[in-house]
């Protein structure tokens, strides 16, 4: 069987700037059973101007009352919560992750011990931002919305010029749109980004619902990666496009139902299946009663089940042959 599939759970901002609820959301990661759960590390000084309009999707959720800067400064999260929740993870069990939107944002993860770093899809043009990264002795998650195929090869090869090579790299196609419209999410593309480059590949789920994330993983994704949220009707930019805890829990099963119903790709018979080769089978029996010594022909054979005697594979062989023997009707034929 194939290593199983990556999930990171992401809670992003939807703590909402207090720390009991982003060790809610830990705790709810970890009781749907993700590997990781992860958060944003970013300063609003040195992330947006300060007239930076919302995405769309953001002011939907929050209004236009605020700039994208102030609702960013609501959101920021100091290296001491880092800390505190990173302590929580521990006694959780779940790995603890975030992504770092700039070089000192991402310092400031180094110095606290992470190894995997997540780009996010916003950073892959940011050509300092990326050589940083890759310099750093870690892992790397790249994500690619809003980006054509020639965008992500040249963010590969910067990352792989400055020290990533592609075997630390692992490729998420991504649709930046919250929720992602179905029609757009192109998950054949995630297959296309490793045919194409060499990487492990995996999807950042931006869809509602789990069936996308769940289809991503029988395509091959070898991480996963959902927003999700305590409650989708709390005041956020992320609330509404992520799963709640029950919905994350039901997606990560049906995750690993789907890994292990992918097997190893060897087409054979298992061990349930012998049990019904003999009462699904045929085996040719009379198909009227048969004299001993009257040839065999299709008017005196045919196929019925069960299969616990001549299979039908060797029909040709069994015509002109002389009964044995007489045989009445639905009798096993003999040699």
């Amino acid at each position: 069987m194939a290593s199983l599939t990556t999930i990171i759970a992401e809670a992003g901002v939807n703590h909402n700037g207090d720390i009991g609820m982003a060790k809610r959301l830990i705790d709810a990661a970890a009781e749907a059973g993700a590997d990781y759960v992860k958060f944003q590390t970013f300063s609003a000084d040195r992330q947006v101007t300060r007239n930076a309009q919302k995405a769309r999707y953001q002011a939907q959720a929050t209004g236009v009352a605020e700039s994208q800067y102030e609702m960013l400064k609501r959101l920021e999260i100091s290296a001491e919560t880092h800390e505190q929740l990173m302590a929580h993870c521990r006694q959780r069990n779940i790995g603890f992750l975030s992504t770092g939107f700039d070089i000192e944002a991402v310092n400031l993860l180094y110095s606290l011990g992470l190894r995997l770093f997540k780009i996010p899809s916003g950073e892959i043009t940011n050509l300092p931002y990326l050589r940083h990264i890759a310099a750093l002795d870690g892992e790397v998650i790249l994500s690619t919305g809003m980006c054509s195929l020639g965008e992500v090869e040249a963010a590969i090869d910067v990352l792989e010029q400055a020290g990533a090579a592609r075997e630390r790299v692992t490729v998420l196609h991504c649709t930046t749109e919250y929720p992602a419209p179905l029609a757009e999410v192109n998950l054949r593309a995630m297959q296309s980004i490793g045919t194409a480059f060499g990487v492990r590949t995996g999807y950042s789920d931006h869809t509602e619902g789990i069936e996308v994330a769940i289809a991503a993983v029988a395509l091959g994704a070898s991480l996963i990666e959902k927003h999700f949220t305590l409650d989708r009707e709390l005041p956020g930019p992320d609330h509404k496009a992520s799963l709640e805890p029950r919905e994350l829990a039901t997606m990560i099963a049906s995750i690993r139902n789907v890994e292990s119903a992918l097997g190893d790709g060897i087409k054979r018979v298992t061990e349930s299946e012998f049990m019904n080769r003999t009462v699904a089978r045929k085996s040719i029996v009379a198909a009227r009663p048969i004299r001993k010594g009257e040839r065999f022909s299709v008017d005196n054979l045919t196929a019925k089940r069960p299969g616990d005697g001549i299979s039908p594979m060797r029909w040709d062989e069994l015509l002109d042959k002389q009964a044995s023997r007489d045989f009445l009707t639905d009798e096993r034929i003999e040699l």
